[in-house]
């Protein structure tokens, strides 16, 4: 597809335009606002189930949406999909381990919308498929039930030893 010269200055000036009220939505929002701490709670929680071995209740920090994307070793689309990744990568408490966060950081992009960075760390043992840790990138979104992973990008193998 060919652009013309009007067309990238009318997509570069929508840009420009969108730009301002991202970050005049983040700047009213910051990091260690309410929203951002619920964000955070909601993790917490999500760790908090994977650590007792509720793998449906650690999902219920996802949207339940065919729209939710995962991307890992592989990318699994919709609610199902990720979930039944997590049933087949950690079939067992072994597999899970013991997981904690560390190095949260929440950037609000409006009333509804924020990315969330940070580290994850599986505690496990050899059986279990050895330590595991990584990076990850999460966009959430503020639902009527709080707030849900809509897209999860998450960096490390954690998957255990088979």
């Amino acid at each position: 597809m060919r652009f013309s010269a009007r067309m990238l200055l009318g997509i570069t000036a929508a840009v420009l335009l969108f730009i301002p009220k991202l970050s005049a939505a983040a700047a009213q929002a910051p990091a260690n606002s309410a929203e951002s701490q619920a964000i955070i709670s909601m993790l917490n929680r999500t760790a908090d189930d994977w650590n007792r071995g509720d793998l449906d209740a650690f999902a219920r920090g996802y949207k339940n949406s065919p729209d939710i994307l995962f991307m890992g070793p592989t990318i699994r689309r919709g609610y199902e999909q990720m979930l039944q990744g997590y049933r087949k990568s950690f079939p067992n408490r072994k597999a899970m381990g013991k997981l904690t966060f560390s190095n949260l950081e929440v950037q609000p992009l409006d009333q509804r919308f924020a990315t969330v960075t940070g580290r994850f760390h599986l505690e496990r043992t050899a059986a279990g498929g050895g330590a595991a840790g990584g990076y990850f990138l999460l966009v959430v979104e503020k639902t009527p039930s709080g707030w849900k992973i809509i897209r999860d990008a998450t960096t490390g193998d954690a998957r255990p030893a088979h």
